[in-house]
């Protein structure tokens, strides 16, 4: 697996990053913990050296499996990324959504980003981590109560206290990127085949300014994996049974496409998420790619890379811009 610098940093992660919000449970139905821990130390094994994961995610829980996952690995064989400013536990900010948490009790998530929280954040998340530092530390999604330059004043006496090694942003546009660009390394945004809206703006801003890009849903929450077809049923609690890209006109349009690259995939003789994954790789501007995995089986196939030649990624790259016109 091969390691790259987030923009213009030093700081490098493997190009495939395992995303943690699953193993977590919280809108994915529920977790299997001991699988949740296997699939991170398989990805590890693979090559996957750095976790993405944030307190939201389980109301702590998945930082709590990244913890366990890790507990025998060197810790400068890793790298952990988590973030800050999303809240269950307070009402402070602005009210993002109401949720329920793992057990089926009801939460409020509020956006919230004060400088306080951002210290008492970071104190929870090393607990629960079971680390001494964080390597890069993101504000999960803006917070308009709180301007950026306070934010970000706390994430740099955090830096200095040797609690946090890099500071990054996800969620944010060009301009909000713009005020702290000289103090971030990366925007973690969502892109994916079926999602390309960062095109036009935030992605060449973050390439200009070198800014590193970490896609997130680069598989489309699991739609591009092939597995989920027209009139697929959920688990009680998945988002994604109200999300609009699983709607059944959708799921049917993205279908046609995926046949079409299957072709490709078969000759590889790679998975149809395998070769999506590599096209994401290969956009211009994106430096790796977050991708979930609920089991170690998962996990493996998630960190084989599929070397496709520069027609294949030019006709898959045709077939993509089709389906997005």
């Amino acid at each position: 697996m091969r390691k790259v610098k987030l923009g213009r940093s030093e700081f490098e992660v493997s190009e495939i990053v395992f995303g943690a919000w699953a193993a977590g449970g919280w809108m994915w139905g529920s977790t299997d913990r001991r699988s949740a821990v296997d699939a991170i130390k398989a990805a590890y094994d693979a090559g996957v050296s750095s976790i993405d994961t944030a307190p939201i995610y389980g109301q702590g829980t998945s930082e709590e499996i990244v913890g366990e996952a890790i507990i025998d690995i060197s810790r400068d064989k890793v790298e952990i990324l988590t973030k800050f400013g999303l809240r269950w536990d307070d009402t402070k900010g602005t009210l993002y959504f109401p949720s329920k948490n793992n057990e089926g009790k009801d939460i409020d998530i509020y956006k919230y980003a004060g400088k306080e929280s951002i210290i008492y954040e970071c104190e929870q998340s090393l607990k629960r981590l079971g680390t001494d530092y964080i390597d890069l530390y993101q504000i999960h999604w803006p917070d308009v109560t709180t301007p950026i330059e306070e934010s970000f004043e706390a994430v740099e006496r955090l830096i200095e206290q040797g609690k946090v090694r890099h500071a990054g942003v996800c969620n944010y546009d060009a301009s909000q990127v713009q005020v702290v660009k000289n103090i971030i390394i990366s925007n973690q945004i969502p892109y994916s085949m079926v999602n390309r809206g960062i095109e036009k703006e935030v992605l060449p801003y973050c390439f200009d300014e070198g800014i590193g890009v970490l896609a997130y849903s680069p598989l489309e929450r699991g739609l591009l994996t092939g597995k989920i077809k027209p009139g697929y049923t959920f688990a009680e609690g998945d988002h994604r049974a109200t999300h609009p890209h699983f709607a059944p006109d959708f799921v049917e349009k993205t279908q046609d496409l995926l046949q079409k690259i299957q072709t490709i995939a078969d000759s590889h003789n790679a998975s149809l998420h395998q070769v999506i994954l590599e096209w994401t790789l290969n956009q211009k501007g994106i430096s790796a790619v977050l991708v979930g995995a609920r089991n170690a089986e998962q996990s493996v196939a998630n960190a084989q890379r599929v070397h496709l030649s520069g027609d294949e990624l030019s006709l898959i790259q045709e077939w993509a811009d089709a389906f997005a016109a």
